[in-house]
């Protein structure tokens, strides 16, 4: 029996970010592919998912009484699944890991009586059960979940497949379905909600980027040498949680920060604490760079680099940006 796999697309209006295209290449190693949008999906889209063999789209027509905004409330998100799985009949449900995605992943399993597996690192069929494979206890230990119920919901990190393309493109057909929302779904007050996949100056979203570069205390608040290699990289950057509460970044890494996974992990003037390896050492190559050859993130590196991250980076950097040249 073939296993219908739902896939929520976030920007269907614009073109699939790699996390999606991750998703859909999941989905069809387990079985058929559908995608579900809360928006119409553009050309580009249609396209994508196409060259990635999904051949059917399921657009919700939600209630006009809507506010605007609204589409975007975890109740409307989770309440739009539950409908689209009892419509399609699906086995699995996969969602990307941003934090709501979650938060509707959690209310989808509560209502359908389903399974659940949050951060998973990859999905696999075992023996006709879904199984999430994830890290755990600040990625101490790897684990496998097996999904025991009629319905599985999966938030799949970022970076846990290559995407590729179906060997076949298909003809992808979208079907509108209603989806009857409670009133009591949309009782709060939508303040405002922008996507930010890219940040100024073109860096990707450090949630999703497949190369990282983060600074730490090593730094003395220059991030001018690891701003300069991640952009040479394409990369995003990031910190340590010392670093931004000491005012030298925005954005930290770590148990309590954002939790990443990127195929390339550069971190430069980090000691390697407990709580900034707990959001990175699942990276698949780690590489650090520090003038102190007994730091602790040395012991889980791939790469270790023994200099001064001023002189080490920049020079990185120029050979990166010749390489490309």
């Amino acid at each position: 029996m073939t296993t219908n796999v739902l896939v929520l697309l976030d920007s269907p209006e614009t073109q699939l970010r790699s996390a999606a295209l991750e998703l859909l290449t999941i989905a069809r190693s387990l079985g058929r592919p559908k995608a579900v949008t809360l928006g119409s999906p553009s050309v580009t889209t249609l396209a994508q998912l196409g060259a990635y063999g999904v051949d059917t789209v399921l657009q919700a027509e939600l209630p006009t009484s809507l506010s605007p905004g609204a589409e975007h409330l975890t109740a409307v998100v989770s309440q739009t699944l539950a409908t689209a799985v009892r419509r399609a009949n699906a086995d699995v449900v996969l969602l990307s890991a941003t934090f709501p995605n979650k938060e509707a992943a959690a209310r989808l399993a509560y209502e359908l009586g389903a399974g659940l597996v949050i951060d998973a690192a990859a999905v696999s069929a075992e023996d006709g059960k879904a199984v999430g494979h994830k890290r755990v206890f600040a990625g101490s230990w790897d684990t496998s979940c097996e999904v025991s119920t009629d319905v599985a919901v999966f938030t799949v990190r970022a970076n846990s497949v290559v995407p590729e393309p179906a060997e076949t493109s298909v003809a992808t057909e979208v079907i509108g379905f209603p989806v009857e929302v409670p009133a009591s779904a949309t009782r709060v007050t939508v303040v405002s909600r922008e996507e930010k996949p890219v940040v100024e100056g073109g860096r990707p979203s450090l949630a999703e980027a497949a190369t990282v570069v983060a600074g730490g205390r090593g730094t003395d608040g220059d991030f001018a040498p690891v701003e300069e290699l991640a952009d040479a990289l394409g990369a995003a950057v990031g910190a340590t949680r010392d670093a931004v509460y000491e005012g030298w970044f925005d954005t930290f890494i770590g148990q309590t920060g954002v939790t990443i996974a990127p195929r390339l992990y550069i971190g430069a003037g980090i000691s390697g604490a407990p709580h900034h390896r707990g959001g990175m050492q699942a990276s698949q190559v780690i590489v650090a760079v520090n003038n102190d050859s007994d730091c602790p993130l040395f012991e889980i590196a791939d790469f270790a680099v023994v200099g001064d991250l001023a002189e080490v980076l920049p020079q990185a950097a120029k050979v990166i940006r010749e390489h490309k040249g």
